[in-house]
């Protein structure tokens, strides 16, 4: 997930805890708590993030592939950053440091805001189609949400507006929420997002900002209309997802009945529970090969059509081929063969696979094909030549094989059914 929606969420986190919590004794005091709490909620929803120091530890794209929601993003190494962010803040706050000493309010929410700044992170990660491990090192598998685009407008308009108002100065205000209709604006104008869906937006944040300007000095409405607009929807796109995904598989039945559908990674649009962009993936173990496909599927197509679907996020081919409310635009084939046997000869392969989740691999190159269709501004395109005979580093992360289906050797696949 994008950083301002993590930050948004965690910085309207801390101000409704702040606000749920009795006073403190003096006003001074209560300024400190309502700052540390606002400063944990934005820095816990954003540490897990600091990864990205790591990824020199491997040669690219591998670094930034297998360290980037790493470690840092499971249950079990949340507990030392939390560690960290607390030594941080008491070695570097004198106010807070002593504020925590003094105030069991302020002690139990701090501790509440950085435990729930670091689950929001990983929870909002776990949203879309990039996946995550939580349960590493007990479960090493890839979770993914398939549920909601990696920007997402909507937390800005529904958690923004609200902490907007909260400014204390009309100026600010106003800049701020121009900048807040602007963007997604400018999204819109470009064709990453439908003009339908900017009402929506601008609609969702006129509602929680008019509440939580109403709510008064100590009050929380809009706060709370906010985490329900957010919770709301997940929900929706979270049916909408299964919904797509079920006619992605039906309609892929329909072309080739003897192909297994083995997965199909579910890329929402912004804002836009209705457009969805997949990637197939398809076993013919029978004459040893795999297929990936491309397209884009509405699940509403008598509302919003494919065609409707903001045009900047797909592109339709030539050889394009249209099922009612699915756009297949471009397709791939693989050898099982190769695909395992470059696994087994190739270290460098084999640490890719352990986050490719739509294996292209070519003579010479591979990429994931959910973030393209070629080489080019594919950040997990790599190159196979000469990489064989290289020395493989102690750094390659053991995640589990997304595509442990495709790897399998047939009687090893036997055996696990």
């Amino acid at each position: 997930m994008d950083n301002l929606s993590h930050s948004v969420v965690g910085l309207a986190a801390g101000e409704f805890l702040h606000r749920s919590l009795f006073d403190e004794a003096t006003p001074q005091q209560q300024r400190t708590r309502r700052r540390l709490l606002l400063f944990t909620g934005w820095a816990a929803s954003n540490f897990p993030d600091l990864d990205l120091l790591l990824t020199p530890l491997l040669p690219a794209p591998l670094g930034y592939l297998l360290h980037h929601r790493g470690h840092t993003h499971t249950l079990l190494y949340a507990l030392p950053q939390a560690l960290l962010l607390w030594l941080l803040i008491r070695m570097l706050w004198p106010s807070a440091r002593e504020l925590l000493k003094q105030s069991v309010a302020a002690r139990t929410g701090f501790l509440l805001m950085l435990a729930l700044g670091f689950m929001l992170h990983l929870s909002m990660d776990f949203l879309n189609s990039y996946g995550l491990h939580p349960f590493h090192p007990f479960d090493s598998r890839w979770f993914y949400g398939d549920m909601v685009f990696i920007v997402e407008p909507v937390f800005w308009m529904a958690f923004g507006a609200p902490m907007i108002m909260l400014l204390p100065r009309r100026a600010l205000k106003i800049g701020f929420m121009a900048l807040l209709a602007g963007v997604p604006f400018y999204f819109a104008a470009r064709g990453f997002l439908s003009w339908a869906s900017y009402a929506a937006l601008m609609s969702i944040a006129m509602a929680t900002a008019v509440s939580q300007q109403r709510a008064g000095e100590r009050g929380r409405r809009g706060l709370v209309l906010a985490m329900a607009v957010g919770l709301g929807f997940v929900a929706v796109q979270g049916m909408s997802s299964t919904r797509a995904r079920e006619n992605v598989a039906q309609a892929l039945h329909g072309i080739d009945a003897e192909s297994r559908l083995v997965d199909a990674a579910m890329t929402a649009f912004p804002s836009n529970p209705f457009c969805w962009a997949f990637v197939s993936v398809e076993s013919k173990s029978a004459n040893g090969s795999y297929r990936l496909r491309r397209g884009v599927v509405s699940i509403a197509p008598g509302i919003a059509p494919v065609a409707a679907c903001p045009s900047s996020l797909w592109e339709e081919s030539a050889h394009a081929h249209h099922a009612p409310g699915i756009v297949l635009t471009w397709e791939e084939r693989g050898s099982l063969e190769r695909l395992r046997r470059l696994k087994a000869e190739n270290c460098f392969f084999e640490a890719w696979l352990r986050f490719a989740r739509a294996p292209v691999v070519n003579e010479a190159t591979v990429f994931d094909a959910r973030y393209g269709t070629s080489t080019q501004g594919n950040f997990t395109a790599m190159a196979l030549a000469h990489s064989g005979d290289r020395v493989c580093t102690e750094f390659i992360p053991r995640w589990d094989y997304p595509r442990a289906d495709l790897l399998a050797a047939p009687a090893q696949a036997g055996r696990g059914h």
